[in-house]
């Protein structure tokens, strides 16, 4: 599975959670970068099974520049997902991806519910490239 399915399926489930366009003009802002902060619970004992699936297909989504998948440290079913990509329209291009649906088909069963998400503007940092000012 290539990074499409794994940004496909956390994202579609990110989308799932809250509903589509919560993203403002200002979270893009002149800088164009669209991020996302997210958690997803998995079915009880089933978490490493879906940060597997998410985790081996980080490589290859166009427009996006960072996803990270994390354990919480506190809930055995908790995941975190952060992710930066260069634009709003690349994050709602990746899910309609077939490698993406195929993802989240795969990845649905082991999906128990969703925790908060946030909306962000990345500036920069280590996979960023250059910190924008």
């Amino acid at each position: 599975m290539g990074r499409r399915h794994f940004m496909g399926l956390a994202a579609a489930a990110l989308t799932l959670a809250t509903g589509p366009g919560r993203a403002t003009e200002a979270v893009e802002g002149a800088l164009g970068m669209y991020g996302l902060i997210g958690k997803l619970v998995s079915l009880p004992g089933r978490r490493d099974e879906l940060m597997q699936l998410l985790i081996e297909g980080s490589d290859q989504m166009p427009g996006c520049l960072s996803y990270i998948v994390a354990a919480d440290a506190t809930d055995p079913n908790a995941i975190w997902v952060t992710e930066a990509w260069d634009s709003e329209a690349s994050h709602k291009a990746s899910l309609s991806l077939p490698q993406v649906r195929e993802a989240i088909t795969k990845g649905k069963p082991l999906i128990a519910g969703f925790g908060e998400r946030f909306v962000t503007a990345p500036r920069g940092g280590h996979g960023l490239g250059a910190a924008v000012h």
